[in-house]
């Protein structure tokens, strides 16, 4: 751990502007927030030697809530390595795997907030998910946060009706500070519209991402999502489609149009939902849809094969089950699990990419510990990407 007495003094710093403000009056109230995670990693990809890396992550924080809805928040993040023996992204180690976890130490929060019953603010570096995370996400699953220096505004004209904008400066992703790939300068919109009608629910967004000296990532998407739900028997059906267009914003980004497109359905019975989903990623002259922003690891796949869209676009077919299991103490959230399989071609259906079987198992062991067994096994076709396995052991605790 190369850092880890220089973390530890950022986590205990942030707590350190609280005293002023909670002394100005008693109708201030504080929280703190600390969230811990230690995490091995395996990583068994063809063509490379066996991997394991074991890593932690420290958030510690503060908040404070103020009357007339404003409240400030501080959180700094740590992340620290427990062996050396694994590539990071930054520091490469021969033919092991990348576990793209590499030490930092960082404000992750600094935000300044207002909300009353009909719109909202936040300024500052905050943690931004829209929806599903599909198109702007925080990466949630890796162990530094991806967060944005941003102004958020939002506008709830009804229960029915709400409207956000944001405007994005930076974005902090994962692979942290000292990499070269550790933020991109953004002069970024994006517009969330959505709805409740008679016929489901609306969700219109549009994303005009300008990332700086990272024109490839740079584009213009303009997304629509309906969902709807009805009761069947003695569950809920639900199913919700999703339609985008992509093309170059300001010069930068792809030179053709691009499409995605996303079906999905569950059925809920008691505490088992059954899934299944297809997600096409069109793919065109080199160039394939993309999404920058995104939590990506919540899509194709746990194992992570697929972050960048192949040339020829992608089609992810993919059926699963989620279920929740009695809690193993009192006072405890109940045992939850999931497994998915999924097939992958190309948009056009001409290549086959290869299969992959994914499970979870997540066993909170009170209000504040949980322990997270994960899994991903990838077998890719001839002439795909290699074959590659990972496996998750980890242990939080959060409060």
């Amino acid at each position: 751990m190369k850092r880890a007495g220089a973390c530890l003094v950022l986590m205990l710093s942030t707590l350190g502007f609280s005293g002023a403000a909670l002394a100005q009056g008693s109708d201030v109230e504080g929280d703190v927030i600390a969230d811990v995670r230690v995490r091995a990693e395996h990583v068994d990809r063809q063509g490379l030697d066996e991997t394991l890396a074991v890593t932690w992550r420290a958030r510690l924080g503060y908040e404070i809530k103020m009357p007339d809805g404003w409240s400030a928040l501080i959180e700094g993040e740590a992340v620290g390595h427990l062996n050396d023996d694994f590539s990071d992204s930054i520091d490469v180690v021969p033919g092991k795997a990348v576990v793209a976890d590499p030490e930092a130490l960082e404000l992750n929060r600094l935000q300044l907030a207002w909300t009353d019953t009909s719109a909202n603010a936040t300024l500052g570096r905050q943690r931004i998910v829209l929806d599903d995370g599909r198109f702007v996400g925080s990466v949630g699953f890796r162990q530094n946060e991806q967060t944005f220096d941003a102004v958020r505004l939002g506008y709830t004209g009804s229960e029915a009706f709400n409207l956000q904008y944001v405007y994005i400066d930076k974005v902090h992703r994962i692979f942290g500070d000292e990499s070269p790939v550790g933020e991109f300068e953004s002069s970024s919109h994006v517009i969330r519209l959505a709805g409740e009608t008679g016929v489901g629910n609306l969700v219109a967004t549009v994303l005009l991402l300008d990332l700086g000296g990272s024109g490839s990532a740079s584009s213009q998407t303009y997304a629509v999502r309906w969902s709807g739900s009805w009761p069947l028997g003695d569950g809920l059906l639900s199913a919700n489609i999703q339609a985008a267009e992509q093309s170059g914003y300001e010069g930068m980004g792809p030179t053709v149009d691009l499409g995605f497109q996303s079906y999905g359905a569950t059925y809920s019975s008691g505490d088992i939902t059954f899934v299944g989903g297809l997600e096409i990623l069109e793919g065109a002259a080199g160039q394939s849809f993309a999404t920058p922003l995104a939590t990506l690891h919540a899509f194709q796949g746990w194992a992570d094969v697929f972050l960048n869209t192949p040339p020829s676009g992608i089609r992810d077919l993919s059926i699963g089950i989620t279920g929740k299991g009695a809690p193993v103490n009192s006072g405890a959230k109940p045992v939850s699990w999931a497994a998915f399989a999924h097939q992958f071609e190309s948009d056009n259906g001409a290549l086959t990419y290869g299969a992959e079987f994914d499970a979870v198992v997540r066993i909170p062991i009170n209000e504040i510990l949980a322990i997270e067994a994960k899994a991903a096994v990838f077998s890719g076709a001839a002439g795909g990407p290699p074959d590659t396995n990972k496996f998750w052991l980890a242990l939080e605790a959060s409060f």
